[in-house]
């Protein structure tokens, strides 16, 4: 008997990375959500048996979306397939009704071995695994290349985001609120107005760190809130006085996990090595247009991710920008095509 399966996530490269990696010997019907309302959409007209749910996604998210089925006691098993890898999210997933947790990048044997564990998949013998296979996909609309493109330097950067962000929330014994990265090509020129998080009038702190790997570099910037450190300081159990000197440090160990981590994350998917620069001050207690007209001229065109860091009930708030060099463009798409040809 056919098993109908939900895949729910907002990028086209990860639905594909997923339904690629189910058991090719699985008799399954795959059915596509890009979101947490098109998922319940797709539950009531299709009734799918399980559903793998991403956690980061635009219009209702996969907490949200866990409460709707809980509301309406729906009948289908949850999978959640996340970058977000805190604990916290994991404990509150599965406090949801979720079965299980995997997180991304999708490993074909952990998701054989959680498949197994549900009871709805029993792997065939080797003879047998090419006559019984029968994966049937949903259909789903094709993308420009450039659509395609973005998409896939979204999931990377998601995937990436979710490493600093769990290396954060342990650092600060919090936990962190995760965005859908935002990946664009500008000019450097309109850098300020690619930063959606700030008040131009606030004053931030900012450090800078370039990068480079085989035909790809760019350059990290992260861009904090000085009204943010108090209660950095706080969280880090900090009890002395607040100066410039205490500011910078929490501002390059902040620096030091969320750039690290995320070149690392994107490092680790691309099979390549971005060595790090060393990083440096662009500036202290400066407004955004001052930080970036004293920085930008030596920058010109570039692809852009911009991920926005938010600790859950705490004024903090943080910026990373990557930006990549037009010539790493090209380069970029070769490595991508590696993990999946995201053009199809």
């Amino acid at each position: 008997m056919t098993t109908k399966i939900l895949i729910c996530d907002d990028s086209r490269m990860a639905r594909k990375q997923l339904s690629r990696s189910l058991p090719q010997d699985w008799d399954i019907e795959i059915l596509f959500a890009e979101d947490g309302r098109h998922a319940l959409e797709v539950i009531l007209q299709e009734s799918p048996t399980i559903m793998f749910l991403d956690l980061n996604m635009p219009v209702m998210d996969g907490y949200e979306t866990l409460e709707e089925i809980n509301a309406h006691e729906i009948d289908i098993t949850v999978i959640v397939v996340s970058g977000d890898i805190q604990p916290t999210a994991q404990e509150r997933v599965l406090g949801l009704g979720a079965i299980d947790f995997i997180k991304k990048p999708i490993n074909s044997e952990i998701l054989a071995e959680t498949l197994k564990y549900t009871g709805y998949y029993q792997q065939e013998d080797k003879a047998a695994e090419t006559a019984n296979s029968r994966i049937k996909l949903a259909p789903e609309n094709r993308l420009s290349d450039e659509q395609a493109f973005l998409d896939a330097c979204q999931e990377v950067a998601n995937v990436a985001m979710g490493r600093a962000g769990d290396l954060l929330a342990r650092f600060l014994n919090a936990f962190i609120e995760l965005p859908i990265p935002k990946v664009n090509h500008i000019e450097l020129a309109e850098l300020r107005m690619a930063l959606q998080f700030a008040d131009q009038d606030e004053t931030v702190s900012s450090v800078c760190q370039g990068f480079i790997g085989p035909g790809i570099a760019g350059e990290a910037l992260l861009i904090f809130n000085d009204s943010s450190f108090k209660n950095i300081a706080k969280l880090v159990s900090y009890k002395g006085e607040l100066n410039d000197n205490l500011e910078l440090e929490l501002l390059m160990d902040i620096a030091n996990i969320i750039v690290g981590a995320c070149l690392q994350g994107i490092s680790d998917q691309l099979s390549i090595n971005l060595s790090q620069g060393h990083p440096m001050v662009l500036g202290q207690h400066v407004k955004v247009p001052e930080l970036i007209s004293n920085n930008v001229k030596h920058w010109s065109k570039t692809l852009s991710i911009e991920i926005n860091y938010q600790i859950e009930n705490e004024a903090i708030n943080c910026d990373l920008l990557l930006l990549f060099t037009e010539d790493s463009i090209e380069p970029l798409r070769k490595r991508l095509s590696y993990i999946v040809e995201y053009d199809e």
